[in-house]
């Protein structure tokens, strides 16, 4: 895996859902104990550490290009547990070299999953971030909050990301689209909120939206001037998406942009590098390739969705400094 300098003159963002990147440990308040050493599921350290790895393999190889190898500026992750399984992707995993650092949230959602945000010390410095909390309507389960950082990239142009890990299709698209819209409704105030201070603002959305393109979530996202860069995103060994659901590819995965950005947008595309799918006996082609099938595990499994990536070019080139202490 080739680890070289940062493009100076581009911004590389990436998407992904870990698929239950959940610790060893039990968490009393959480319902976390499917993935436990004695559970049904035998989620060891081992298979643990070996998933962290597997993880950050992803993440660096979303830097790989035939003409360039560089490591992602920005990560946005969904599906990780707490801040430790942050602390040993970014410190003790094959991250450990990479120089992120990372701020994630901690929602109410029952199972103790959070979003979080990967960022490169030197060319993202945050300013301030917050968690927003999602106030479930009748029906619906507390879920994830969404994620807001702004922060500074090496132009001195203040980026401002959300992260989201939408509510789940589990019950039928239509019975649970309300919840999704609930989600999609909360986001838009605070894009609005952003833009009515600075209305050229340069926006990220990014994450899991259990929606595909067209679906009301998105359209009402996208109708607040937000753009989805990775709509139509494909990948170069065979995939169609980022997720497959009985023979059928689908991005439930987005990475949208403001006017701004956009008119940056160099390239999207899906990460299906070999190492991430596998052959799909049943319906022909390939899948990603995730750490359970069921109960059973999957030795060099990484997760049931495929990473995006996003390239921006940049005006001009510069250096950023570290973020002070503190900030």
């Amino acid at each position: 895996m080739c680890l070289s300098l940062l493009l100076a003159s581009f911004l590389t963002i990436v998407q992904l859902n870990c698929e239950n990147l959940f610790d060893c440990r039990h968490d009393t308040l959480k319902q976390d104990t499917e993935f436990l050493p004695e559970a049904p599921r035998h989620w060891t350290p081992n298979r643990y550490w070996r998933k962290l790895d597997s993880i950050g393999r992803a993440i660096l190889s979303c830097g790989e290009d035939s003409s360039d190898c560089v490591i992602p500026d920005l990560v946005a992750l969904c599906e990780v547990e707490n801040d430790s399984v942050l602390r040993d992707l970014t410190k003790r995993s094959l991250l450990r070299n990479a120089r992120y650092g990372y701020i994630m949230t901690d929602s109410p959602d029952e199972r103790g999953i959070d979003v979080a945000l990967l960022y490169h010390e030197f060319s993202f410095a945050p300013i301030k971030h917050s968690s927003i909390r999602i106030l479930p309507i009748k029906g619906m389960d507390a879920t994830r909050d969404i994620l807001y950082v702004a922060g500074r990239i090496i132009t001195d142009d203040t980026l401002h990301i959300f992260v989201v890990h939408a509510p789940s299709r589990r019950g039928g698209e239509r019975a649970t689209r309300h919840h999704r819209m609930a989600v999609a409704s909360r986001l838009c105030h605070a894009i609005d909120s952003i833009r009515n201070i600075s209305p050229s603002a340069k926006i990220i959305v990014a994450g899991d939206f259990n929606a595909y393109p067209g679906e009301r979530s998105l359209a009402a996202i996208a109708a607040h001037g937000m753009a989805d860069a990775t709509a139509t995103a494909r990948g170069k060994n065979g995939a169609k998406g980022t997720y497959r659901y009985k023979g059928r590819w689908g991005n439930l995965d987005h990475i949208m942009l403001s006017g701004p950005l956009l008119d940056l947008l160099e390239w999207c595309r899906v990460n299906d590098s070999k190492f991430l799918i596998e052959e799909e006996e049943i319906y022909g082609g390939v899948k990603p390739k995730r750490t359970y099938n069921g109960y059973r595990y999957r030795r060099n499994g990484v997760s049931d969705h495929l990473p995006l990536v996003v390239r921006l070019r940049l005006p001009g080139q510069g250096q950023l400094a570290p973020p002070s202490p503190g900030k």
